[in-house]
């Protein structure tokens, strides 16, 4: 294995700001190369491919007006399986999902790296109502989708769902993590 060694231009800069403090300079040029092979990690667990298909649970989205909407959803609850989520998926089918659970509130912030399908993104806070919408999210998009507020999890549904089957922000959602199970 070969690893390639840079220096960001930011690097550069700092230790010229430094000027002749030889000690100063040691001291900062030790701590940048401490922390590159943290970056080469980082690197190589880059998702290649989609993750195997997770545990499911019961879902049920109640609408205001009283509709129950039922998905059987996949459960992404370590970090590794967060981060790859639903990339590289070619399909989510329409009574399914991905649920995120975060384990307490928080905000979540979520993008559409190397997802190939348009996905419905519902934040949902911790007494289970939904607190946001991102409809239709863009594949492949690095723009950041943002929860507006700290929630306890986000369910990623397949693209038009929500207004398919009108749910909008204010409905509640019923799973286990939410202390009422469906």
């Amino acid at each position: 294995m070969i690893l390639v060694c840079y220096v960001p231009l930011s690097a550069i800069i700092l230790l010229q700001f430094l000027g002749n403090d030889r000690s100063m300079k040691r001291r900062h040029l030790l701590a940048l190369f401490a922390a590159l092979p943290l970056t080469a990690y980082a690197q190589s667990r880059d998702p290649t491919g989609p993750q195997p298909e997770l545990p499911k649970e019961k879902l049920v989205i109640v609408t205001k007006g009283g509709q129950q909407h039922v998905f059987n959803v996949e459960m992404a609850l370590t970090s590794e399986q967060q981060t790859v989520g639903e990339m590289f998926r070619t399909s989510v089918p329409e009574d399914g999902g991905m649920l995120f659970d975060w384990g307490s509130p928080r905000t979540s912030i979520m993008w559409m790296k190397n997802t190939l399908v348009p996905l419905d993104m519902v934040f949902i806070n911790a007494d289970g109502t939904i607190r946001s919408i991102a409809e239709n999210t863009v594949p492949h998009s690095l723009a950041a989708i943002d929860s507006r507020g700290p929630v306890r999890a986000t369910l990623e549904l397949r693209g038009g769902t929500t207004v398919r089957l009108n749910i909008r922000v204010g409905d509640t959602v019923r799973q286990r993590i939410f202390r009422n199970p469906p």
